[in-house]
């Protein structure tokens, strides 16, 4: 039989590291969820197909598991979850390119708003124009104007 190295879980009262300790009688305020390393559940895993048929309960007891993480467990190593991440975990570096893009993207979009304003100046401007040559001009050809 398979003797197993148990992951140290913080706050795991109960635990037995060298002397017999008693479990805190202490409810934590929170609950906190167990975590199993992949090495663990490797280990575990190995034993528990390795183990007979009385024996594969033992461990279970023994290890404080339920044959709902052996199953679960199972199906994860044969994803191959369980052989490691394929990368690390957590936010994934910023990329440099993905900056400068972002910062392009937005210098582009405040000279288009500022290409918009000077093309309404300019249009803006056209117009007043010919709206004076047209005042000039009926100005010049009225019967009235003294010249």
């Amino acid at each position: 039989m398979t003797v197993l190295d148990r992951a140290l879980v913080a706050g795991d009262a109960g635990r037995v590291t060298g002397e017999q300790e008693r479990p805190d009688p202490e409810v934590p305020e929170k609950a906190r969820r167990r975590t199993f390393t992949a090495q663990y559940k490797l280990e575990v895993l190995a034993a528990y197909d390795a183990a007979g048929p009385g024996e594969k309960g033992a461990i279970l007891r023994r290890e404080g598991l339920y044959s709902s993480h052996i199953v679960d467990w199972r199906r994860s190593r044969d994803r191959g979850v369980l052989a490691g991440p394929a990368r690390p975990r957590g936010r994934p570096t910023a990329d440099q390119r993905d900056a400068q893009i972002a910062r392009l993207q937005k210098e582009k979009a405040k000279l288009e708003q500022e290409l918009a304003k000077a093309r309404f100046v300019v249009d803006v401007q056209s117009k007043l124009q010919a709206l004076l040559e047209t005042i000039s001009k009926s100005a010049d050809t009225e019967p009235g104007s003294s010249s």
